[in-house]
């Protein structure tokens, strides 16, 4: 039922008022008893809230409405109102269509594997401890969330002055940082500022494909530093003075080794690039590699000695302020970054980049496929790290044989610091999966 991600899906097929109220339900009864509820713009989102608030009313949990927020303020607001869990109602950086569920505890982590499975668990078998009439719980509406978390970014971040920021918003929910850029002193304009979950300004998730308008903005201007977000303001993605996309390693590298001191280590995904690697073993510090998805780069920030999380999709997380990726934080973090540093472009033209190849291929059965690949890496006594796919240390390179969660395919990866050796890596793992495949 549960993603990497939450739940998401299409409204009406995978996502329906009816699974919402089950959500609704399996909380309380699992006993969350005190439950923060948001969503982002989608309008679909106004149906699944009202289903999943009457589930958790119905086993005698109350209900905390905040309305329309980013994920990161509805997840904060879990411990600023001394709630039990928090749900936000959104499908994140999918297109209009989607819609989804995300659940948080108080520390502002998503739920973890077990919180997941137990939720699972009650929806799928219908085990809910409804309530009578007497043992209904409350639905009450509180506002502020947004100032609040406006305040705890400016507080965290300190002063900015000068600064021109250029904030794209996508139509979504994270007004929070334009807010939070203002109050630290910087000039701020926006785009895609109006709420809309049809996301007419450009798609919801921000990419070098998507943010063209704001490269081009920020290219023709003064602008110091662009930032964009996705549809719920968990994510966040830059460009620089010069109007250029930051690629999204470089920016995990930039903040880790911003965070990140001698011994520490950081929390990244097994396909982050060798950049990162890089970068934070200049400060002393290392990487920790996750399975691929925020909720488990979150999981690990719980660890101690672990400074900073980040997913290259545009999820950062610093566990001391809290275990959800944090868009306003990030994007406000950067600005701080830029005004003591100087521009962001000289930053990232100083950190060392690498050949990144990669490819899909189709298979019938991913599981036997994999099973096949993983025996015959065994056998030839390769490094490797099974903890999501079969990810092979080379020494001076890596490669990641991964299934997808929603295709038939198997997506290879290979890294060198060197091209031709990427190239020989590559083409080394695209023919081992190959190879697996024709066995079948």
């Amino acid at each position: 039922m549960f993603g990497t991600s939450g739940i998401r899906g299409e409204v009406g097929d995978e996502v329906t008022a009816e699974l919402a109220l089950a959500v609704g339900r399996a909380l309380p009864s699992e006993g969350y008893e005190r439950v923060v509820v948001g969503r982002d713009i989608r309008e679909s989102g106004t149906i699944l809230v009202d289903a999943l608030t009457a589930g958790v009313r119905e086993c005698g949990g109350d209900v905390i409405e905040v309305g329309v927020a980013p994920t990161p303020t509805v997840a904060r607001a879990v411990d600023w109102l001394e709630a039990d869990a928090g749900v936000v109602v959104t499908a994140s950086h999918n297109p209009a269509k989607d819609n989804g569920i995300k659940l948080w505890s108080p520390s502002g982590q998503a739920f973890d594997t077990e919180r997941r499975a137990a939720i699972t668990d009650r929806v799928e078998n219908e085990r809910y401890d409804l309530e009578d009439w007497t043992g209904l719980g409350d639905r009450s509406h509180h506002d502020g969330v947004l100032e609040r978390h406006v305040e705890t970014v400016v507080d965290s971040v300190g002063e900015v002055d000068g600064l021109e920021v250029v904030v794209d918003v996508g139509n979504g929910a994270g007004s929070v940082t334009a807010d939070a850029l203002l109050e630290l002193g910087c000039e701020v304009r926006t785009l895609n500022a109006q709420q809309d979950g049809r996301f007419p300004g450009r798609p919801s998730e921000p990419n070098a494909e998507t943010l063209t308008d704001l490269q081009q903005l920020v290219g023709a201007t003064d602008a110091d530093l662009g930032v964009a977000h996705d549809g719920d303001g968990d994510r966040m993605m830059a460009v620089d003075e010069r109007g250029e996309f930051v690629p999204k390693d470089l920016l995990l590298a930039l903040f880790a080794r911003e965070a990140a001191s001698d011994g520490d280590r950081v929390a990244a995904p097994v396909d982050t690039s060798l950049a990162v690697d890089d970068a934070l073993a200049a400060v002393g510090a290392s990487v920790t590699r996750t399975a691929v998805g925020d909720v488990y780069v979150a999981e690990r920030a719980t660890e101690p000695g672990v400074v900073f999380g980040g997913e290259p999709s545009g999820a950062w997380i610093w566990p001391d302020e809290t275990l959800c990726p944090d868009g306003p934080l990030a994007a406000c973090t950067l600005a701080a970054m830029v005004a003591r540093d100087g521009p962001l472009g000289d930053a990232v033209d100083d950190l060392e980049t690498y050949p990144i190849r990669r490819t899909s291929l189709e298979v019938e059965n991913k599981t036997a496929v994999m099973d096949r690949i993983e025996a015959t890496v065994r056998e030839r006594e390769l490094a490797i790290d099974a903890l999501d796919g079969i990810r092979i240390d080379h020494g001076d390179g890596w490669t990641l044989v991964r299934p997808s969660g929603t295709e038939p395919v198997i997506r290879v990866t290979a890294e060198a610091r060197d091209p031709e050796r990427a190239d020989a890596l590559f083409e080394d793992t695209r023919a081992l999966v190959a190879d697996a495949a024709d066995a079948e």
